[in-house]
């Protein structure tokens, strides 16, 4: 814990890497969680006392019940699955609204943005980006347009702010010939969800994050999706549209780069992607499916099918440059038990060219593999590193030296208990 300093915990892959589970897990150590960018459309799984929650827009420190928990700035809101994600939350008897701010900064997804985001990703034919639908994407271009709706403006003169954010939408997509839609009953229930979120504390998060840290205070600065879905470093355009890397949580909380402390990166012992965009590793074959099938790799927001392959270090080290990691945590190991050999990408070819920076583009990109072998081993039981078979350490030690940053935590199932803090 650093004393003063927010400590960063993210993605390093195309997100669902298990974020929400170190969370949970790292909570204990902090005053304060706080959501610093995306929306309702990456959702974090947590399992613990036999209960499964998925949490979309809430920061995971919410099961804590004496920690501060904050949605910041950079986050986009969804008022109706707000209500949805928090009412659920109260009636399994976790109490939210002492314990919940949200800033008054951040912006507000409206209905129209939905329909936008649907009409927007027809009009892309066969270059669609795959996008969840919740409006993300309109929503995070009406804020750069300096058009958008923000949660303090349900505080003063919001009818008539809404009034003319949704004419404007509506004009849009009658220009783009897409009119055949019916909002009225989600309206009806956004609404239900603005004056629910009355309820709760609206804070300027900037300044509450900033006194926190000036009393001395730990803060726990909580990402969503993954460094390769960044909106300036990703696979653009198959992208999220916000800044998913460590930087964005100076932007979307309001601290400066000097009250950054320990980079926490979050990856799979495998890879995965959600959507459309290159993937290098990628196996379309059984063993994309075996890893698949094991590792329950579905949305937990959509319930998509995740497309599944191995890791890829090329794609880490470049992660792990542009965040400033300083520690590793590799997530669903124990997805790997049963194979025989584990593969992982060390390098690209491209043009009859190795690389082993990441490039501008994937296109055209081809995986160079080293092969080790599996450890045929259920690890799911074991309660300390001394127990891991020597097949698997030698695993973690092989990405420790590719990777030039040690891994300090292993998950080797999705319960809390089942996670491994190396010393």
């Amino acid at each position: 814990m650093n004393q003063g300093k927010a400590d960063v915990l993210l993605g390093l892959q195309w997100g669902d890497e298990g974020k929400g589970k170190v969370v949970d897990v790292l909570t204990p150590r902090y005053n304060v969680i706080a959501r610093f960018q995306g929306g309702p459309n990456a959702g974090h799984t947590l399992e613990f006392e036999g209960q499964k929650y998925v949490l979309r827009s809430i920061p995971s420190g919410i099961f804590q019940g004496d920690k501060i928990n904050i949605i910041g700035n950079g986050v986009v809101l969804a008022p109706d699955l707000f209500m949805e994600e928090a009412m659920s939350l109260e009636q399994s008897g976790h109490e939210l609204k002492s314990r919940l701010q949200i800033s008054k900064k951040a912006h507000l997804i409206m209905p129209t943005h939905r329909v936008l985001d649907a009409a927007i990703e027809a009009s892309k034919g066969k270059n669609r980006v795959g996008t969840t639908g919740k409006g993300i994407g309109p929503t995070y271009t009406d804020k750069i347009s300096r058009a958008g709706l923000r949660v303090g403006d349900i505080l003063d003169g919001f009818e008539e702010k809404y009034a003319a954010c949704k004419a404007r939408h509506e004009q849009m997509l009658q220009s783009m010939g897409f009119t055949d839609y019916d909002i009225a009953e989600q309206e009806r229930k956004w609404m239900e969800g603005v004056a629910y979120m009355k309820q709760f504390r609206l804070v300027d998060s900037e300044h509450e994050i900033n006194r926190h840290l000036r009393e001395g205070r730990s803060v726990l600065c909580e990402g969503a999706q993954g460094t390769m879905l960044d909106i300036d470093f990703g696979s653009y355009p198959f992208v999220t549209s916000s800044n998913t890397v460590c930087a964005g949580a100076c932007t979307g909380l309001g601290i400066g780069p000097n009250k950054i402390g320990r980079v926490f990166g979050i990856m799979k012992a495998y890879c995965t992607r959600v959507g459309a965009g290159p993937f290098p590793t990628e196996l379309f074959d059984e063993t994309g499916k075996k890893i698949r099938d094991l590792g329950h790799e579905y949305g937990a927001v959509t319930g998509r099918e995740r497309r599944c392959g191995w890791i890829d270090l090329v794609a880490l080290r470049y992660s792990i440059m542009v965040n400033g990691v300083t520690e590793l945590m590799m997530m669903k190991s124990d997805v790997l038990d049963s194979f025989e050999s584990i593969k992982a990408c060390v390098a690209y070819r491209k043009n009859g060219q190795t690389l082993t920076d990441f490039p501008y583009s994937l296109d055209g990109v081809e995986p160079v593999y080293e092969t080790l072998p599996g450890w045929n081993t259920d690890m799911t039981r074991m309660t300390s590193e001394t127990e891991f078979p020597e097949a698997f350490r030698n695993y973690i030690a092989f990405i420790e030296q590719q990777l030039n940053t040690p891994i300090r935590i292993i998950s080797i199932g999705p319960d809390r208990e089942q996670t491994i803090i190396r010393s």
